[in-house]
C-alpha cells in the first residue's frame, strides 16, 4: 500500500492518459499526479534509457549506487534486473551497495567514486573531472552527471510516495 493512492487514469489530462498507455510502471502512474510536469518527466525517463551516451553497464552501475544511497527498494528492484540484462557483472552489482570498487575494472570503480562524489559534494573535483574526461567524452560526462541527478530525483519521489512494485506485471 502506498502513502498516496495512484491517480484514477480516466481523470487525468488526455496527454497523460495516452502516455500511461506505454508507461505502465508504478513510478509513472504516481508521477501522473503532476499534471504539469508528468509528461516532461516521462520524456526525460525515456531519454535516460534510450538516448543516453553512457555505456549501459556503467549507467546501470551509477543508477544502482544512487538507489542504494537513497535506500530505494523500488529503484533497486528494477535496475538490478536491467543491470544484469545489459551485462553488468554480479561483483559490480554487489559493489553498488557499498561504493567500494576494489576488484572491479578501472571504469566501474571510477563510476562508483564519481557517483559518490556527486552525491556527497554535488560536483566533481578537478581531479575527478579530469579522470572522467580521460574515460568519457564530454557528452558522456554530461549524460553521466544528468543520470546521477535524475535518479536522485526519482529516488526522492519513490521514497516520498512509498511507491512499490505491487501490481506491476
Amino acid at each position: 500500500m502506498t502513502a498516496v493512492e495512484y491517480p484514477e487514469i480516466s481523470t487525468l489530462p488526455a496527454a497523460l492518459q495516452e502516455a500511461l498507455s506505454t508507461h505502465r510502471a508504478n513510478v509513472y502512474r504516481m508521477v501522473a499526479h503532476s499534471h504539469g510536469m508528468g509528461l516532461s518527466f516521462l520524456t526525460m525517463a525515456d531519454a535516460m534509457l534510450q538516448t543516453n551516451s553512457v555505456p549501459f553497464p556503467l549507467r546501470e552501475l551509477a543508477i544502482l549506487r544512487v538507489g542504494h544511497v537513497y535506500e530505494s527498494p523500488y529503484e533497486l528492484h528494477h535496475h538490478e534486473r536491467f543491470a544484469r540484462a545489459v551485462g553488468l557483472g554480479e561483483d559490480a552489482i554487489a559493489a553498488a551497495a557499498t561504493g567500494a570498487g576494489e576488484g572491479l575494472g578501472r571504469e566501474e570503480a571510477a563510476v562508483l567514486r564519481w557517483t559518490d562524489q556527486l552525491l556527497a559534494e554535488h560536483t566533481l573535483s578537478d581531479t575527478a573531472r579530469k579522470e572522467a574526461l580521460e574515460l568519457f567524452s564530454v557528452t558522456q560526462l554530461a549524460d553521466f552527471v544528468l543520470t546521477v541527478g535524475f535518479y536522485q530525483l526519482v529516488c526522492n519521489f519513490l521514497n516520498t510516495f512509498e511507491v512499490t512494485t505491487d501490481g506491476e506485471g
